[in-house]
């Protein structure tokens, strides 16, 4: 089955708004290396407005890079699904590896915020990976299959189908290294297999990214594998040309 790709650029805590609104001006003027593709970029909570803003009327989606369960109550430093929404976010990122190692996130905290971001209008990126650890003791799928579980476990079967799954292995994030392409396919099988134990024949249409030190360089090939869809994109997401650069590798 074919699937739209889909790239989106993380930009963790990095940039102003006045960085940011360079940042979506530059990418606006340069859509169309990107036909073909959905783009969505994840800034800090401070820029969702502005990024949101300039990319108005593009298709550009503009998500956060996480949040709560719960529309209000006293929760220091959260953000609700339903602020995100409010200042022109249109998906969430939930359970990055550096929300599960910073903020001890849990599977079992986002089986509660996955159905929570559907209710509210988002488009949920869950993302799943192992350690190096985790790799290097054989229990890789063991892991990405708990990690799927568990994280969609709140999520009514028939929507199951707006949710995006983001494979990141932890043991490539930041280093510079992406997975050979034969470990990111292997991986992204097992995750799709899983979505069908769930999911039945809607597993066909799921997209499933992959995010671990993905660059213009490595972009083709990983882009080319059957089961991947798309790039969750960190460090060189900081510029627009070089997201360009990974979603035209992406095209069909």
């Amino acid at each position: 089955m074919s699937r739209r790709p889909l790239v989106a650029g993380n930009w963790k805590m990095f940039k102003t708004r006045a960085e940011a609104r360079a940042f979506a001006e530059t990418l606006a003027e340069n859509l169309a290396q990107a036909d073909g593709v959905d783009l969505a970029i994840c800034p800090p909570f401070t820029s969702i407005d502005v990024v949101a803003t300039v990319l108005q009327g593009t298709g550009v989606g503009v998500f956060g890079q996480t949040g709560h369960e719960n529309e209000n109550g006293a929760h220091t430093g959260e953000v609700s699904m339903g602020m995100l929404v409010d200042a022109g976010a249109s998906g969430v990122l939930l359970g990055h590896s550096e929300r599960r190692a910073d903020c001890a996130e849990t599977d079992q905290a986002l089986a509660r915020k996955v159905p929570a971001a559907l209710v509210a209008g988002l488009t949920p990126v869950l993302c799943v990976g192992e350690s190096e650890f985790e790799r290097d003791s054989g229990s890789t799928k063991a892991i990405l299959d708990v990690q799927v579980r568990e994280g969609l476990s709140g999520v009514p079967k028939d929507r199951l189908g707006d949710v995006v799954v983001a494979y990141e292995p932890i043991w490539a994030i930041g280093t510079g290294k992406s997975a050979r392409p034969e470990i990111a396919q292997e991986a992204h099988a097992w995750i799709r297999e899983e979505l069908r134990s769930l999911a039945g024949d809607t597993a066909d249409s799921m997209r499933i990214l992959y995010g671990g030190s993905v660059k213009p360089e490595t972009a083709a090939e990983l882009m080319a594998l059957p089961d991947v869809d798309g790039a969750l994109v960190g460090g060189a997401a900081l510029d627009a040309l070089s997201l360009l650069a990974i979603a035209a590798a992406a095209r069909p």
